[in-house]
């Protein structure tokens, strides 16, 4: 154990090292732990293969699961607006994989460079970077070839994936270049788009009460009678401000601060009265407008509406910050811890809702392990259960990434039904995944490096530079094709590639160009999808073809 323990404190080490070094300004980052894995196993520097299986599978997981539970809010919001653009062009990119295999398959046939399938499989799995691509087909050879001798299709795997990973960055890297991309110009856009979305982006104003209509209505009938969703927070009548409630009589000539989604602003505008400039210094009470953090477990999950603020606090919530972003306050969302909620009304009201929500910055700082822990056994079970199709001997797969992923993107949005906290700090899942991540790529360059020298020299280079060909043609033309037909942003279509390929140190290079969440984003759109055909397609090769 002190043996493999310092054999991967040295080969991450070496790895971290050499990945500060910039070459024409890019650096691969933790990519180079895993060539420093590859020169340490040539040189015979291994350990027991059972330990190492756990290492590799287990880094692996942690560093998914990590990632599913980062972007999986934000992985269901782009589901509902690029997500099947996203698909299609990740999905272009597995077929485009398969097909360029195939015709390479078929045109080297007769020649010097000829490739056996199941070894075509092996390369195509290693130039994609699929580990569980590669152990599905495995296990499909072994079906196949019961009771004779399986062809070693992870020499074809370690051959290739060297290249496959660089293949990638490399596409990712002449896609900017071809296009002439600025990533401050993308990231920019980016910001710009956000920006406009304006389903939940809070507006704020100040009204006028113009409509004679509303003249003595209630708060609660104006909001039957406009059917949207809105917040306000403060009332000027008869030249005093008070905290309005369901119940408050509104008169024409009152003055409003109203809270509202910026696509319902007009609309609101338009029905209750003109906007305008309003002085709150005449106040019944003092009134004070506070950041309130959410720390207690109990509040996680539970809607806006189900919390009565205005009626049993006298208090008005006006907006949420999460992730750094605001969220209007509408009764249907969803509370979670962490979230930031802008809290108005007398001081010693608002005093008492910190209170009920927790307000304490230290409980945060406490890392949910629970949350996990038992996402990580779910997503074990659900990449353990088989998918059975007709007419193939081995069942499919999610494996122990796409299981893992899974679970955590539906837990980040999902986690309050079972009472987790799904809540950790920035510091917290870097540290988590980028430790997962290390010793994932320690793991397969160890393991690769012992046979690579001697497959390299008994054909080897073959597998190669057919490995880079299947990875570099697709992503060139499905990149140009999500450039020019849906005008993706060059930050998204980053992790998206990376994702197409399941390649993490690809994402770490997208990460690292992009300094924000975009290239996860898009990795974690098309990661489930791209995972279960990576698999099916590899089985479906060796099954049909083998």
């Amino acid at each position: 154990m002190a043996h493999i323990a310092l054999l991967y404190a040295v080969v991450i080490t070496f790895g971290l090292l050499l990945g500060k070094i910039r070459i024409f300004g890019v650096s691969l980052g933790v990519t180079f732990v895993l060539f420093s894995g590859i020169l340490l196993g040539h040189f015979g520097f291994t350990g027991n293969a059972a330990i190492m299986n756990f290492m590799q599978d287990f880094g692996l997981i942690l560093f998914v699961f990590c990632i599913g539970l980062q972007v999986g809010p934000s992985f269901f919001a782009s589901l509902r607006k690029e997500g099947v653009e996203h698909n299609v062009v990740a999905v272009g990119i597995v077929l485009l994989n398969i097909a360029v295999a195939l015709g390479l398959f078929f045109l080297l046939r007769h020649t010097r460079a000829a490739v056996s399938l199941p070894m075509l499989v092996g390369v195509l799995c290693g130039a994609v970077t699929n580990t569980p691509g590669l152990g599905a087909a495995q296990d499909a050879l072994t079906q196949t070839f019961a009771g004779g001798e399986t062809p070693q299709i992870a020499l074809g795997y370690a051959c290739a994936y060297p290249l496959g990973v660089l293949g990638i960055i490399l596409g990712i890297i002449l896609i900017r270049y071809f296009f002439r991309i600025k990533v401050s110009d993308e990231s920019r856009r980016l910001q710009e788009l956000a920006e406009a979305d304006a389903h939940q982006k809070p507006h704020m104003m100040h009204l006028q009460v113009d409509n004679k209509a509303l003249d003595g209505k209630t708060l609660l009938q104006i909001k039957e009678f406009l059917a949207r969703d809105f917040v306000i927070s403060r009332i000027l009548h008869d030249g005093h401000v008070s905290i309005p409630n369901r119940d408050t009589v509104f008169r024409v000539g009152d003055q409003l601060f109203c809270v509202c989604a910026d696509a319902d602003a007009e609309a609101i505008s338009a029905f209750i009265g003109p906007v305008i400039k309003v002085d709150w210094q005449k106040q019944d009470r003092p009134l004070v407008s506070r950041r309130v953090l959410i720390t207690r477990p109990g509040v996680n999950g539970r809607t806006l509406g189900q919390m009565h603020f205005s009626s049993i606090y006298g208090v008005n919530v006006t907006r949420i910050s999460r992730a750094g972003m605001y969220l209007f306050a509408h009764s249907h969302l969803r509370l979670q811890v962490g979230d930031r909620v802008i809290v108005v009304g007398p001081e010693d009201a608002v005093d008492r809702v910190a209170a009920y929500l927790g307000d304490a910055q230290k409980e945060l700082d406490r890392p949910n392990i629970l949350t996990m822990f038992v996402g990580i056994l779910l997503g074990i079970l659900l990449g353990s259960l088989p998918i059975a199709f007709p007419g193939m001997p081995t069942p499919l797969k999610l494996g122990l990434a796409g299981g893992p992923l899974i679970v955590a993107l539906l837990i980040s949005k999902f986690g309050y039904a079972l009472h987790l906290v799904t809540y950790s700090t920035t510091s917290a899942n870097l540290m988590m995944r980028e430790t997962g991540l290390a010793i994932f790529l320690a793991s397969v360059g160890i393991r690769a490096g012992a046979d690579l020298a001697e497959t390299l020299m008994h054909g080897g280079l073959n597998y190669v530079w057919i490995g880079f060909l299947i990875t570099i043609i697709p992503i060139l033309v499905m990149g140009a094709f999500a450039r020019l037909h849906y005008k993706m942003n060059y930050l998204t279509l980053m992790g998206l590639i990376a994702g197409a390929n399941t390649d993490p140190p690809a994402l770490a290079y997208a990460s690292q160009t992009a300094g924000n969440d975009a290239p996860a984003i898009g990795y974690s759109t098309v990661y489930p999808l791209t995972m279960f055909l990576r698999i099916l397609t590899a089985q479906l090769l060796i099954l049909l073809f083998a």
